[in-house]
């Protein structure tokens, strides 16, 4: 460092406020990019756009810095990961913009951006070192571009969601508009989940849980959001009974507890929004996208498979198996995430298929696209949280 020397503290305040100031930026970024998709002028484009490269670069300050204050790649746990994750979705709508110029892509791209970036934040940010199968340049590959890779086809999540809100009339009733709707609500659901658990984190105490798990060993579980769902048989430190429903201990209470929690304030966020606007939520977006060129969002949710696909396969499954072969002395061993890595690979390999040989466009691609985010977040949030394997460390 040349005599410089910082402490760890000093780097992760300042990786952790670049990373604050960045998040609040994209937040006001959103309010030009609004106005910029219903003007004629280029102004509010024009200052959307710069609000994000900067916020995109105090991303990357984050990134550097702890990286440097913690001497390995900072994506070694759920926060970390979520971080990156987020910070490349910024990142491809920048490259996407670009290429394209559609300053509505990062209207409904940033959002997503956020949100993300939102539930990383609910996770746990301390330094921990790293547990010796995660020692390797190979995993920093393979997570690295298995998170580049996933916000590229991120993008064309947004852009088939931006093709079907202007394509479908929202205000009648069918199977695409329901789906439509459905995909919002979940979105909703989210951004109910990283609300509560923020909520809970700064008004209420942890509550500690005692139970016996699944090998019949006790183990304890630190529950930062009111206990509605324990294991069998739980009760709080002091033997008090704890919790409304119980479950099998074959199940992650704690964890089920919290998707639960999300639900609930999702749907009653969600409730409040149908209340007070009187409409459904694609019919509150609908008319962001009224300039759009409904041909072109289906060439970008295209092209950005095409780009997101094969460096999905390099990191997805190519790093990941030279990573496993190192960490565990196989390349395979039918782990659940391996196995939804491949459906990953195998989802997207039909949808080009379709695409290329069957001549699938619009609608079909647009949701493709959609169903394809869905099994990637499926991967990253579920696979990780709920069910047990190697990648549970997270």
């Amino acid at each position: 460092m040349g005599g410089i020397h910082v402490n760890q503290e000093t780097l992760l305040s300042i990786s952790s406020n670049s990373l604050f100031v960045a998040f609040i930026l994209l937040l006001i970024a959103i309010v030009p990019l609004g106005l910029a998709v219903k003007s004629k002028g280029k102004l509010f484009g024009k200052l959307g756009l710069f609000l994000t490269y900067v916020a995109f670069a105090l991303q990357l300050v984050y990134f550097v810095v702890r990286w440097m204050a913690v001497d390995h790649a900072p994506v070694s746990n759920m926060y970390e990961f979520m971080t990156f994750f987020g910070i490349m979705l910024t990142g491809s709508y920048l490259i996407i913009h670009f290429l394209y110029k559609q300053i509505v892509v990062g209207l409904f791209t940033i959002p997503v951006s956020l949100i993300i970036l939102g539930y990383g934040s609910v996770f746990a940010k301390e330094v921990s070192p790293l547990v010796p199968s995660l020692q390797s340049h190979w995993l920093t590959i393979h997570v690295m571009t298995v998170a580049f890779s996933s916000a590229i086809l991120s993008v064309s999540f947004a852009t088939g969601l931006i093709y079907l809100l202007r394509t479908l009339d929202v205000s009648k009733k069918s199977i695409s508009t329901y789906g439509l709707e459905f995909v919002l609500y979940c979105l909703v659901v989210v951004i109910g989940f990283i609300g509560v658990s923020t909520t809970f984190s700064f008004a209420s105490d942890d509550v500690k849980v005692q139970f016996d798990n699944a090998q019949g060993q006790s183990e304890q579980a630190v529950y930062s959001m009111m206990p509605l769902i324990v294991t069998k048989g739980a009760v709080t430190e002091n033997g008090e009974a704890v919790g409304m429903i119980e479950i099998t201990n074959k199940i992650d209470a704690k964890k089920l507890n919290s998707i639960v929690w999300a639900f609930m304030v999702g749907t009653i966020l969600y409730a409040v929004i149908r209340l007070i606007t009187r409409k459904s939520i694609s019919a509150l977006l609908k008319p962001w996208t009224s300039r759009v060129q409904p041909q072109l969002m289906d060439e970008i949710s295209y092209r950005a498979v095409v780009i997101g696909f094969p460096l999905f396969a390099l990191g997805g499954l190519l790093f990941a198996m030279i990573w496993a072969q190192i960490a565990w002395s196989r390349y395979w061993g039918w782990d659940p995430k391996e196995v939804w890595a491949l459906i990953t690979f195998l989802f997207y390999a039909a949808f080009l298929h379709f695409r290329l040989s069957k001549g699938w466009e619009g609608e079909k691609t647009a949701w493709l696209a959609i169903i394809g985010f869905g099994i990637i977040v499926f991967n990253q949030v579920f696979v990780n949280l709920v069910i047990a394997g190697l990648h549970s460390y997270a």
